[in-house]
């Protein structure tokens, strides 16, 4: 089965895999592929190559998708439209509080907290929580035929499926809900027990962080259901039909083994699973005869076949593995191309590869 066929009536497109395998390169070449074929497609992308982000015009975009020039594309005809941005997990999580918050000043005064400023960049699961609160946002706009997601890299697929939902249970958990009255014995609780150590940093750093925290959660008072709502319309648009996730992996020992632990925790929660692409494939090569060289050249022509060969094997026992782990889901192969791919040349390439 083509890729084209695999993602016939997706509006959303989830590639998921760990760190390492080329997951932004295969999105974006999905995209490409796509737009070539008639739709209007959004990238979403976490942290393109830098050659590659300027082949595609990314170097000059921000957090919100801007159209690439097909002229940018010579050597793929785009009858539809491509759109690419690159994901900036605070101005994302600065947008959603502005939709969320009572009024402009509101929002204004949760942003400038010092609190806050760290929750949004440098708090475990914040990335994962912008990425699917960006594709959220850009599914219910309506503007694009599919919108394909670059996902943070992950070693384990739980790292981006449960950090979001981790995130969310802690802004609208009862803990916090407690904690938003800053007069009731459980801030006062906190702030006593741990008033030895906020000393300590207030003497050294100035910050009184009691102040600070008493601020931010006195001012997400009233804001934490919404958070709530927002989390079960992500996880219907996860769960739904049109939403494809497609693994991503290399075909060495490690990423195929992450790759099978994905499959795995997609079927256990009952995401939508389209199928898996392999990336850097060494394909077997038919053993021939040696060409009648110069004996040296020979030989060390005949090294270099041999390791290449190591290679194969091990890519082709490991495809094994994946096969069986994914009963008979569909399985795409790219070839390792001879450099790294960085550019818009390359691109192409693992465009051919995925789409004819």
């Amino acid at each position: 089965m083509s890729l084209t066929e695999l993602l016939e009536g997706k509006q959303v497109v989830i590639c998921a895999g760990s760190g390492g395998v080329g997951k932004t390169t295969i999105a974006a070449a999905v995209a490409l592929g796509m737009a070539s074929r008639g739709a209007k497609v959004a990238v979403v992308t976490i942290d393109p190559a830098k050659r590659l982000a300027g082949a595609l015009g990314l170097d000059l975009l921000d957090n919100e998708p801007r159209q690439i020039d097909a002229a940018r594309l010579a050597g793929v005809a785009i009858e539809g439209e491509l759109w690419a941005m690159m994901l900036d997990p605070k101005q994302t999580f600065d947008d959603l509080i502005d939709s969320v918050a009572p009024s402009p000043e509101r929002a204004a005064e949760i942003k400038a907290n010092r609190i806050y400023r760290q929750l949004s960049t440098a708090v475990a699961g914040s990335q994962e929580f912008t990425a699917v609160s960006k594709l959220y946002e850009l599914s219910q706009s309506g503007r694009f035929d599919l919108i394909v997601l670059d996902t943070p890299p992950a070693r384990n697929a739980l790292d981006f499926f449960d950090a979001p939902a981790r995130l969310e249970s802690f802004l609208e958990g009862g803990a916090l809900k407690a904690l938003l009255r800053p007069t009731t014995l459980g801030m006062r609780l906190f702030a006593k027990g741990a008033a030895p150590v906020l000393a300590a940093l207030r003497k050294v750093t100035g910050v009184d962080i009691t102040t600070d925290l008493a601020t931010f959660f006195a001012l997400l008072g009233g804001m934490t259901d919404s958070f709530g709502v927002r989390a079960r319309h992500v996880d219907e648009l996860l769960h739904a039909q049109s939403t494809a996730f497609l693994l991503v992996a290399s075909p060495q020992a490690g990423p195929t083994d992450d790759a099978i632990s994905f499959h795995q925790t997609l079927a256990e929660g009952q995401l939508p699973f389209s199928g898996a692409i392999v990336n850097r494939v060494h394909p077997l090569l038919a053993d021939e005869p040696l060409p009648d060289v110069e004996l040296q050249l020979a030989e060390k022509l005949a090294a270099t076949l041999s390791e290449y060969r190591v290679l194969a094997e091990r890519d082709q026992a490991n495809l094994t593995r994946l096969r069986a782990a994914l009963q008979g889901a569909p399985l795409l192969l790219v070839p390792e191309l001879q450099d790294d791919v960085h550019d818009l040349h390359g691109l192409l390439r693992i465009h051919q590869a995925l789409f004819g």
